[in-house]
């Protein structure tokens, strides 16, 4: 039976949680999630976790810290000043938003803290800091990437 391994395309359905088995993402209801490992499109413990696989296998992962979305970060909050905000939004603690680096790229934002002429934004991944657990089932591999040759 053939095992996943580096490089390989493949289809899987998976339920992710939190420690605590709070669901913050899954699969149910959707194709499956069709990724090439060792690629970098996936978290590296979801990478880890495929591999060795084959078609039918169901299994439980746990991804720590560091093979997930890594440790919060303190350079990651900013503080702000609330008279840059619209004069129609009230800043309020756990509201998201949506900034745009000097680059132009968005950054997904979330409120953490609001003061008197400031507030604190989180810009962490909102897993970030947090061990997390998949269910795991492959569904194909759709098959191994490769190289075209041309004459």
């Amino acid at each position: 039976m053939q095992q996943v391994k580096s490089g390989d395309t493949v289809k899987v359905h998976y339920h992710g949680k939190l420690t605590d088995g709070t669901t913050f993402d899954s699969s149910a209801g959707r194709e499956p999630l069709e990724f090439e490992v060792g690629s970098g499109m996936v978290i590296k413990g979801f990478d880890d976790g495929v591999t060795g696989m084959s078609v039918g296998d169901k299994k439980t992962v746990s991804i720590p810290v560091d093979d997930a979305y890594g440790p919060k970060q303190d350079e990651m909050l900013v503080e702000f000043p609330i008279n840059q905000f619209p004069p129609d939004l009230k800043p309020e603690v756990g509201m998201p938003l949506t900034m745009t680096t000097s680059q132009g790229q968005p950054v997904q934002v979330v409120i953490i803290e609001v003061g008197e002429e400031t507030v604190i934004l989180d810009a962490n991944h909102p897993l970030a800091g947090q061990e997390l657990v998949f269910d795991l089932e492959l569904v194909e591999i759709v098959g191994a990437k490769s190289l075209i040759i041309m004459p």
